[in-house]
C-alpha cells in the first residue's frame, strides 16, 4: 500500500514537473494573456487518467499555484483583493485544477484514445470557460473593452485555446494508440490486428500519423496567432501575413509524407497477405 502511494505521488510530482517544463515551450505567445504551448496540459491528463479524478484534480491544482507564482505579474494591474482574487482562482487555480476531470471518462466502454481525446477536450473546454468568465469581469475595461466584453472575452480566448485544446488532443490521441497509460508500468499498446501487420509495414502507417499529426500541429500554430491584431483583437484580416510559399512548403512534404508512408504501408501489407 505505501509502494503504491509512493508511486502515485512520485509520478504527481514527475508529471507536475513536466508540465511546467512544457508551459514555459511557447510556441506563441498573445499581448493580454494566454499562450499556445507544447500540450503543456497533457502530464497532468495522464495523471488523471492513470490515478483517478480526485488526484488529478489535486495534481491539477497544485500546477495552478505553480503557474501563479509564474504569472504573479499579472496581479500588478489590480489593487482590489476581491479582483486580485479573483483572477488567482479563475486564471489559475481553478482553470488549471479542471485539468484533473481530463479521466473522467475512463471507465468508459470505447478506445483508451477516443476517451483520453475526449476528456482532454472537456478539460479545455472548462478552463476555456475560466479565462472567458474572468476576462469579461475582472478584466473588463483594462485589457478587455467594457462594451460587449463577453462577445471580445469569447473571442480573445479562443484564439489561444482552440490551438491549445487541438494540440493537446492530437498528442493525447496519438500517445494513447500506441502506449497503455492504464497499467501499473507503461507499455506498447498491441491489438491483434496491428500485430498481424509486418513490422514493416507498422512502421510505414505510424510514421504516416506521426507526420499527420506534426502537419496538424504546424498548421495550427502558423495560423493561430495571425488572428489578433497589436492591441489583442480578434481579425481574420492578420491570416494575410502568412508566409505562404514557406507555409505549404511545410505543410505540403507533411502531407506527401502521409500519403507516401501510407501507400507503402498498405502495399507491404498486401504483400503479406498474397505471400
Amino acid at each position: 500500500m505505501k509502494n503504491k502511494v509512493a508511486l502515485r505521488l512520485t509520478e504527481g510530482a514527475v508529471m507536475i514537473a513536466l508540465a511546467t517544463v512544457l508551459s514555459m515551450v511557447k510556441l506563441a505567445d498573445f499581448p493580454y494573456g494566454g499562450s499556445i504551448t507544447a500540450a503543456s496540459m497533457f502530464p497532468i491528463a495522464v495523471i488523471a487518467y492513470r490515478h483517478g479524478t480526485p488526484f488529478g484534480l489535486f495534481c491539477g491544482l497544485v500546477y495552478g499555484g505553480i503557474q501563479q507564482l509564474l504569472g504573479l505579474n499579472t496581479l500588478s494591474y489590480f489593487t482590489s483583493w476581491q479582483s486580485i482574487l479573483a483572477i488567482i482562482l479563475l486564471d489559475y487555480i481553478v482553470a488549471f485544477a479542471v485539468i484533473g476531470l481530463a479521466g473522467v471518462f475512463r471507465k468508459a466502454s470505447g478506445k483508451p484514445a477516443l476517451k483520453m481525446t475526449a476528456g482532454v477536450i472537456l478539460a479545455c473546454v472548462l478552463r476555456y470557460l475560466c479565462h472567458v468568465i474572468s476576462g469579461c469581469t475582472v478584466w473588463a475595461g483594462l485589457s478587455i473593452p467594457d462594451s460587449a466584453a463577453l462577445t471580445y472575452s469569447l473571442a480573445y480566448n479562443a484564439t489561444y485555446m482552440i490551438p491549445e485544446t487541438l494540440i493537446t488532443g492530437i498528442a493525447a490521441w496519438y500517445l494513447f494508440s500506441l502506449i497503455d497509460f492504464a497499467s501499473p508500468r507503461l507499455k506498447r499498446l498491441s491489438t491483434a490486428k496491428s500485430e498481424a501487420l509486418p513490422a514493416k509495414a507498422r512502421i510505414c502507417y505510424r510514421g504516416s500519423l506521426l507526420a499527420g499529426v506534426i502537419g496538424a500541429c504546424y498548421a495550427i500554430i502558423r495560423i493561430f496567432p495571425l488572428l489578433q491584431d497589436d492591441g489583442g483583437n480578434f481579425d481574420f484580416a492578420g491570416i494575410k501575413a502568412l508566409e505562404i510559399p514557406s507555409f505549404a512548403t511545410v505543410l505540403g512534404i507533411c502531407i506527401l509524407l502521409v500519403l507516401v508512408l501510407f501507400i507503402a504501408g498498405t502495399l507491404l501489407k498486401n504483400k503479406k497477405t498474397e505471400v
